[in-house]
C-alpha cells in the first residue's frame, strides 16, 4: 500500500487556506495548482475557521491534527454528559443507602 506520507509545513498550510480565501478559485481548483488533495484543504481551512483569532497562531504545530474550537466542544459536552452520568448514579447510591439505616 504505501509510501511514506507527505508532510506538509506550517506555512504551507497557511497560504494555501489564504489563497482559498481571499482568491477567486474554488478549493478544488487551488487544491491542483498545489499538488495536493481537495479534501486535505477544506480540512485544512476548516481548522483555521474554528479557531479564535488569538489562537490561530498556535494552528498546524505538531504533527497531529489541530484542535480547533468545535473539538474541543465536542470534548467539553462528552465530559460534561459523563460527569452527569457519574453525578446521578451517586444520588442513587446515597438515596438507597440513606433507606437502608432507616
Amino acid at each position: 500500500m504505501g509510501g511514506k506520507r507527505r508532510e506538509f509545513t506550517r506555512e504551507f498550510k497557511l497560504e494555501a487556506v489564504r489563497l482559498v480565501s481571499e482568491g477567486n478559485e474554488s478549493v478544488t481548483e487551488v487544491a491542483e495548482r498545489l499538488g495536493i488533495r481537495p479534501d486535505m484543504l477544506r480540512n485544512w481551512k476548516r481548522q483555521v475557521a474554528g479557531l479564535p483569532p488569538a489562537q490561530k497562531n498556535n494552528i498546524f504545530m505538531g504533527h497531529g491534527k489541530a484542535r480547533g474550537a468545535e473539538e474541543e466542544v465536542k470534548r467539553l459536552r462528552r465530559e460534561v454528559e459523563q460527569l452527569q452520568q457519574e453525578r446521578d448514579f451517586l444520588k442513587k447510591a446515597a438515596a438507597y443507602f440513606a433507606k437502608e439505616r432507616s
